[in-house]
């Protein structure tokens, strides 16, 4: 192999690790930033009912509470969001 070719390789290596380091440091916050009282993370667009000016909370990732995990999917989901 040439230099060039041997660069590259090393180069695509170090990448392919650093993208497995970032998933897994990234799935580590994710899982102890929660804290005790998790019961779920929920992945996927949700939003919370709209009030009377059409403002509601609207996102990707839901951190969802054991006391809060019985009614979460009738109080916040996709049926709640509008049509931006």
């Amino acid at each position: 192999m040439t230099n060039l070719c041997q660069s590259k390789h090393r180069f695509f290596s170090h990448v392919r690790v650093m993208k497995i380091l970032s998933i897994l440091s990234l799935l580590f916050l994710l899982t102890n930033c929660a804290g005790s009282n998790l019961a779920k993370v929920k992945f996927g667009e949700r939003c919370t009912a709209s009030d009377a000016k059409q403002l509601q909370e609207k996102s990707y990732v839901w951190f969802v509470s054991k006391d809060a995990a019985k009614d979460f999917d009738k109080r916040i989901n996709k049926s709640n969001c509008l049509d931006s």
